[in-house]
């Protein structure tokens, strides 16, 4: 503290998300009524604040910044120098700053608040009924953005010029819609617009909505432009329709999430918790998976075998409308077809959906770059994000030290990508699976598009080691010095950086597929993670993969390289058991050749692949529509109650711990060929694997211990092995804020140095 009432300058730098939350209009009005002069501006840093006064009024200001902001801001530092005055006679916030490095945060799209829900339902209003309206607490913001800082010349709005009463607004300081980039109403801003499937114009305006509650009453798949991007709606009560939507969109079984009119209309569907409710209600408003009511009233094709549904509340002033009208819920499935980008552009979603979607529900405001809605769920009270984009990125997560400028192209599945930029790393919206020639050119696109964003070099690249990742061929074509990151110390990596974790660090990675160091497929592993690097201190025992990735697809394969790994060629005449028996005989001894020569039948140490083959030899799978679908089948089958678990071995070797799932399969085995219920079967499961995970902490003596992975989605498998480490007396800590599956694996490839 500047010692002494006497008059001084403060000069401040707050950054974090503070640009376009209203936080200029906060410090104006902190000024004014404190009887503070000077200035504040934006820049691309984040906000520059000068003020003069008495020094122990410039105390208060100082700590009223942080203590008072607004909500949807998100400080990440607050510095400040004590200067000589310089006599400024009054406080004004000034034009923005666009010089200098660009290090500001881009806030998320956040979901309409309460002030602008009002006005939009209030017939007296004049944005009654206006599908657009926003103000600085909500509204698009990365969706929209082209370039920092966040001013409107920057935004996707420039095209829109503002009304006089809207500029008026925006000019005013202690008005809500100060500096609001978006800000428009019906006489300036972007407008709604009904097309056929052809293309046709058939409404605009208030018309357009009225006809599409219409349409989908009727039946009709709509595609409906929202914040960053289409969804393809329907309603969820008509199966017929949902079946259809399914067909078309070549999506055979997947969960499709729904949208709910108000959080009565969730209840009518699902239980609902009070840390799931606030989720709901967010400003971030992503979808979240809640466990279904047995009364629910939506058609069984939305989620078919699935005892959750994911559920999101509207989060723009067009879906309040839509749901408002409609009077009940929508499936509200990304506008796209499986395996390729969300489509932004209401031409090209013509063009991609025109064979999908009977109508098109579109506006004219442009989306500067796709933004999915993000998916979370509950476990045990604390937040699990599955798919981060709407409402959370591209917020950064601190890292523990000071990157060079480096750039991280993530992984083959679930990608992501991300930037560092000193401690910050900047990780995109979820990107998805790089199998189609359009994912890959939107991943191109992201890369591109963060560089531009940020003005950032990258002086190296970071990817995975699986030298057929087409992320992997694109850090290699890069021209910058590269660094591979294994798979799994990725995953373990970004847990540590999201929880600043200091080594050493027992990291449990388990998923479906990774490249390990000596060339064979990892997802099983123990690592210790210490100051000097990684050591595979554990492992699930390896077993060959009939078909390779073949298997991904077929459970059936992996439960039969897991017979024939345990009783070799008896394996074949097992044919008591529903995955030996779904094969016809020239399957069977085409199969036969591929295992005796080790052709195509990679080894792995995968748990993903492992709960493959439990699922099939429980014949709840033998063949799957997506990833993860055997293993959800096997997580909804398990009795929680059950709390008796199959015994598992362990074997030292070479320093290495061997994990023998014999023991395990033997005991499947035996209770399967008893009849013993599915539910019992899948707990004992479970558990043995949890027993597996404390067995291994007991001996490495390690007091912290990370769960990461796409195994861990799993809540009985997390939940299990979250209780028994805690026992033990070591500390836990599981990805919250990037997802535990590859969505988190970018994170973490920016760790090494």
């Amino acid at each position: 503290m500047n010692p002494g009432d006497v008059t001084a300058r403060l000069s401040v730098v707050v950054r974090g998300a503070v640009q376009g939350v209203g936080y200029r209009p906060f410090v104006y009005r902190l000024a004014h009524e404190l009887g503070l002069t000077g200035w504040v501006n934006n820049s691309t840093q984040g906000v520059f604040i000068e003020v003069e006064g008495p020094s122990t009024t410039l105390d208060q200001f100082l700590r009223r910044l942080s203590d008072e902001k607004p909500p949807p801001a998100r400080i990440a530092s607050t510095e400040h120098e004590w200067r000589e005055p310089v006599g400024y006679e009054s406080f004004e916030i000034q034009e923005s700053d666009a010089s200098g490095a660009k290090t500001a945060f881009v806030l998320p799209e956040l979901a309409t608040c309460q002030d602008c829900l009002t006005e939009v339902l209030d017939p007296e209003d004049r944005r009654c009924r206006y599908p657009f309206t926003n103000c600085t607490n909500c509204g698009p913001r990365f969706s929209i953005i082209e370039a920092l800082p966040y001013d409107r010349p920057n935004t996707t709005m420039k095209s829109f010029p503002m009304c006089e009463r809207c500029q008026t607004e925006y000019e005013d300081p202690l008005d809500r819609r100060f500096h609001a980039q978006p800000n428009a109403c019906p006489d300036c801003g972007p407008h709604l617009e009904l097309w056929d499937s052809d293309g046709a114009l058939r409404e605009t305006h208030d018309d357009a909505l009225r006809v599409t509650v219409e349409a989908l009453r009727n039946g009709e798949i709509v595609a409906v432009k929202g914040l960053g991007g289409f969804h393809l709606m329907v309603d969820a009560r008509n199966e017929e329709s949902i079946r259809e939507l399914r067909n078309r969109k070549h999506r055979p079984a997947k969960p499709l999430a729904c949208m709910a009119p108000s959080m009565d209309g969730v209840r009518a569907l699902c239980t609902v918790s009070e840390d799931e409710a606030a989720l709901l209600t967010s400003p971030e408003a992503p979808i979240v998976l809640l466990d279904k009511r047995s009364d629910i009233e939506i058609a069984p094709s939305v989620s078919p075998d699935n005892p959750t549904l994911g559920v999101m509340l509207p989060y723009t002033p067009l879906h309040h409308l839509l749901l408002r009208a409609f009077g009940g819920s929508l499936v509200a499935t990304s506008g796209n077809l499986s395996d390729e980008p969300i489509c932004t552009d209401e031409h090209e979603a013509l063009h991609r959906l025109g064979n999908i979607a009977d109508r098109f529900l579109v506006h004219n405001r442009p989306i500067a770059r796709h933004v999915d809605d993000s998916v979370v769920r509950v476990v045990d009270g604390e937040m699990m994000t599955l798919r981060r984009a709407r409402g959370y990125a591209p917020l950064p997560i601190q890292l523990p030290h000071e990157v060079p400028p480096t750039l991280a192209v993530g992984a083959h599945l679930k990608n992501t990508v991300a930037i560092a930029i000193g401690d910050q790393a900047f990780v995109s919206q979820h990107i998805g699976d790089l199998e189609t020639e359009g994912a890959y050119e939107a991943f191109k696109r992201t890369v591109e598009d963060f560089q531009r964003l940020y003005d950032v070099e990258p002086e190296r690249v970071v990817c995975d080691k699986h030298p057929d990742y087409l992320s992997t061929g694109h850090a290699e074509s890069l021209g910058l010095p590269v660094t591979h990151v294994q798979h799994h110390v990725a995953h373990v990596l970004a847990c540590m950086a999201e929880h600043q974790l200091a080594p050493p660090v027992l990291g449990v990675a388990w998923d479906g597929t990774g490249y390990g160091d000596d060339g064979t497929i990892w997802g099983g592993e123990f690592l210790k993670i210490t100051d000097e690097g990684y050591e595979r201190v554990a492992h699930l025992r390896t077993f060959p993969l009939p078909g390779g990735e073949q298997a991904i697809k077929e459970p059936r394969r992996a439960a039969l390289g897991l017979l024939y790994e345990r009783f070799g060629d008896d394996a074949f005449e097992m044919d008591r058991f529903a995955p030996i028996r779904s094969f016809t005989s020239s399957e069977l001894k085409v199969l036969k050749r591929s295992l005796h020569r080790g052709i195509n039948a990679p080894r792995t140490s995968s748990v993903g692949r492992l709960f493959d083959a439990v699922a099939s030899l429980c014949d709840l799978r033998q063949t799957v529509d997506f990833e993860g679908e055997a293993a959800m089948a096997l997580e909804f089958a398990v009795n929680r109650s059950e709390d008796d678990a199959y015994g598992g071995a362990t074997a030292a070797s070479d320093d290495t711990i061997v994990l023998d799932w014999g023991p395990i399969l033997d005991a499947v085995l035996a209770d399967l060929q008893n009849e013993a219920p599915l539910a019992r079967v899948g707990a004992r499961f479970h558990l043995a694997l949890a027993n597996v995970i404390d067995r291994v902490a007991a001996r490495t003596e390690i007091p912290t211990v990370v769960l990461t992975g796409g195994c861990f989605q799993n809540a009985v498998l997390l939940d299990a092995a979250r209780r028994r480490l805690t026992a033990l007396g070591v500390d836990v800590y599981v990805p919250q804020a990037v997802p535990t599956n590859d969505g988190g694996v970018a994170l973490g490839q920016l760790m090494p140095d």
